[in-house]
């Protein structure tokens, strides 16, 4: 145990996507005590997987946040041989392929991409049941809304419960940059500025559902022409299970034109997009709306962390983006955290 961590200190850990998870693990471990809270139904973030059910389909899945993931950092690729041998985390050996407005090609890259098993939220679920097991607490459903400090330590404030009773030594924000930036500005401003200049983009998603197999050549595509960027056949990525079904991710810049726009709107130009494509008319169509998808650039800097104050921030947008930067950003505050006064 570190010097910093002979005093047990309460922890919170705001948001619960692979940056929080990451950094309440490593804190956990440490010896401290830590709470998280998400505005979620549970755990993963971006990491997202919609489960619903359909009248003509029955039972469907479809992962419509992060599509896959690559590990190249040694202690990542460690963290996800762990997931491997749990089960929650596997290669997905698709075929890919690219299209830029006339022709199409096959990139050959020997990149590895990692996808979760049976869905893309399961390494967030283990990690939260295995990795944080009975020694965290979890709240969800509940969207923190106000810092305040007080002379008994940090104060939380949300939406479903108003002044939360519990007082924290150490205040964590694993968030998108502009929600964590509303929450710092009152209390912080020079991690308020950081969050507000990392600019983060929207995306749209929709997922299809077909009842038989689609033929198109390729399980992933990245499209480099009109308001498409990237499409997957996500019932090839391993483990999955039900009916047919695909993913259609909006550019960033077309989907920072249309955010907008109804929900409708967007799924009839996107459908219209993958039919250029050689895609068929789905059974049904239902799409999704990312606020905060990546951000352009992303920062380089890992982790915001201010011991003066005893709050800090992590998150994709703080390293690099990616799944991977998430939990080495995670990873690097709770580093910062745990280091000697």
């Amino acid at each position: 145990m570190s010097a910093a961590a002979h005093t047990r200190l309460q922890i919170a850990v705001v948001g619960a996507g692979l940056a929080g998870l990451s950094c309440a693990q490593d804190l956990l471990q440490a010896g401290h005590a830590v709470q998280v809270l998400d505005k979620s139904r549970g755990p993963s973030g971006r990491m997202a997987t919609r489960r619903a059910q359909d009248e003509a389909t029955g039972a469907w899945q479809c992962d419509h946040g992060a599509q896959y993931f690559t590990a190249r950092d040694p202690a990542f690729r460690a963290e996800v041989a762990r997931w491997q041998a749990a089960g929650v985390a596997t290669p997905w050996p698709a075929r890919l392929a690219s299209f830029d407005g006339t022709a199409w090609t096959t990139p050959h890259t020997p990149l590895e991409r990692f996808v979760g098993t049976p869905r893309m939220t399961a390494p967030a679920a283990w990690l939260v049941q295995q990795g944080l097991g009975d020694h965290a607490a979890t709240q969800w459903q509940t969207t923190v809304q106000r810092l305040q400090h007080t002379g008994e330590g940090w104060a939380i404030t949300s939406a479903e419960q108003g002044l939360h009773a519990a007082r924290y030594d150490r205040v964590v924000l694993a968030m998108p940059a502009p929600q964590a930036a509303a929450l710092l500005a009152p209390v912080a401003p020079d991690g308020a500025a950081l969050a507000a200049s990392a600019r983060m983009r929207g995306s749209w998603a929709v997922m299809l559902r077909y009842a038989a197999p689609v033929a198109l050549p390729w399980d992933g595509a990245f499209i480099n022409a009109g308001p498409l960027r990237w499409v997957a056949r996500d019932s090839s990525k391993p483990g999955r299970t039900g009916p047919e079904t695909w993913l259609l991710h909006a550019s960033p810049e077309w989907s920072e034109a249309h955010i907008e726009d109804s929900a409708e709107s967007v799924t009839a130009a996107l459908l219209a997009a993958f039919a250029a494509l050689g895609g068929p008319p789905p059974v049904a169509a239902t799409s999704h709306r990312w606020r905060y998808a990546d951000t352009e650039p992303a920062l380089q800097q890992g982790c915001w962390w201010s011991s003066a104050l005893g709050l800090g921030v992590c998150g994709d947008w703080l390293h690099g983006g990616k799944v991977e930067g998430a939990w080495l950003s995670g990873r690097a505050l709770a580093h910062q955290m745990l280091l000697p006064a």
